[in-house]
């Protein structure tokens, strides 16, 4: 599985890990610190053999697309084992997944994550994975006392490997 994801500017980046960071030390779940995975919106899931078929694609976007902002101003949750902190879809983010779905779609012998489709995507950044119910109600009072409404520049767009992530390809916006 590959992700094609944005990345936020320096503060908002610093915002979310803060928040990542406290919820595994609350929870004792550490998936997303150990993992290393960087705070990041998806905007496609791609099934695919190898990162080269989709690299092509990737980098033609670059140089094309332009850098935004979004707000964030909610968490929730992806039962039983996730939660997240959600974005306003405003039309920066609309135009930039489906400028990413339009240049993956078609690319042969992959298939893009029937949730990461045009009119079927929940914009989201996780916060913490693999939680138990335990843990995600430990979490939930981190995010409770500890989030707040805040706007976030998104600055560059990437292509990473998961488990563990690893990214492959990454560039600014313009």
């Amino acid at each position: 599985m590959y992700l094609i994801s944005v990345y936020f500017d320096n503060s908002a980046t610093k915002r979310i890990q803060t928040l990542i960071d406290q919820i595994a030390m609350a929870s004792g779940n550490h998936y997303m610190t150990e993992k290393q995975v960087p705070p990041h919106l998806t905007l496609s899931a791609i099934e695919a053999r190898s990162a080269e078929v989709l690299i092509p694609a990737v980098k033609k976007l670059e140089g094309t697309l332009q850098q935004g902002t979004v707000q964030f101003v909610t968490v929730g949750q992806l039962l039983p084992y996730v939660l997240y902190t959600m974005p306003v879809l405003n039309p920066c983010l609309q135009e930039l997944a489906e400028q990413v779905y339009d240049a993956v779609s078609e690319i042969p012998e992959t298939t893009v994550s029937r949730y990461y489709r045009p009119h079927s995507w929940l914009p989201h950044v996780t916060l913490g994975k693999t939680l138990s119910r335990e843990q995600m109600q430990l979490a939930f009072a981190v995010v409770q006392d500890k989030f707040s409404v805040f706007e976030a520049n998104i600055t560059e767009l990437g292509l990473a490997k998961v488990n563990p992530h690893d990214d492959v390809l990454r560039f600014s916006l313009l």
